[in-house]
């Protein structure tokens, strides 16, 4: 995924349907710097993780 996209994704109210690894996940903020996204899983909110952008996909 694309950092300005990530971002808008960030940004937006509504639930974008974006996977890392296939498992469906919320992107939080986005490290621009580093080209990483803090993300949960939608099953496991409590568990943060952060994860490069490349790896995450919007269906």
């Amino acid at each position: 995924m694309n950092k300005s996209r990530a971002l808008e994704i960030a940004a937006s109210p509504e639930m974008a349907h974006v996977t890392y690894n296939e498992i469906p996940i919320y992107i939080q903020t986005v490290d621009e710097k580093n080209d990483t996204a803090m993300v949960y899983t939608l099953d496991q909110p409590e568990l943060e993780q952060e994860v490069p952008l490349i790896n995450l996909i919007e269906h």
